[in-house]
């Protein structure tokens, strides 16, 4: 999508609320900006989880994160509970991009916008290697 501040909830097919908490204000009665990654981590970690069936400490393949990139379009505060949009937005060889958005309780178009990406590796080695195929076939579900 060209313009992402146009997306909406319905262009994101998973979906999590994420209830901020007081603390995660700044002194200016936003919620900090290095909170905005965490919420994008809570989204991504979930549905890896949840949908893709992944687990960090006994899977001898798991994916890492390599990049995360948030574009911030206006502020969220507390106590607005945040709803997380998780779309996949490609699938190489042996990385996953999520297309992530966060929209404010009462808001049509998104507070931020980005991505995450995962590229899965080897635990022993953390050598790349390829998506796992049940994985694959949960990413492009979500695609």
């Amino acid at each position: 999508m060209s313009d992402p501040t146009r997306q909406t909830r319905e262009d994101f097919p998973y979906l999590i609320q994420i209830p901020t908490r007081w603390s995660d204000n700044d002194m200016l009665g936003h919620v900090n900006n290095v909170l905005y990654y965490r919420y994008f981590e809570a989204v991504v970690v979930r549905f890896q989880m949840e949908e893709a069936g992944v687990d960090w400490i006994n899977d001898a393949v798991s994916p890492q994160a390599v990049e995360i990139l948030c574009r911030f379009h206006r502020p969220l505060s507390f106590p607005e509970t945040v709803d997380a949009g998780l779309r996949v937005e490609r699938i190489g060889n042996s990385s996953v991009t999520f297309a992530i958005a966060l929209f404010g309780e009462h808001d049509e178009t998104p507070a931020a916008t980005g991505h995450f990406v995962h590229v899965f590796v080897d635990s022993d080695s953390l050598k790349s290697q390829p998506i796992p195929a049940p994985m694959r076939g949960v990413f492009e579900k979500f695609s």
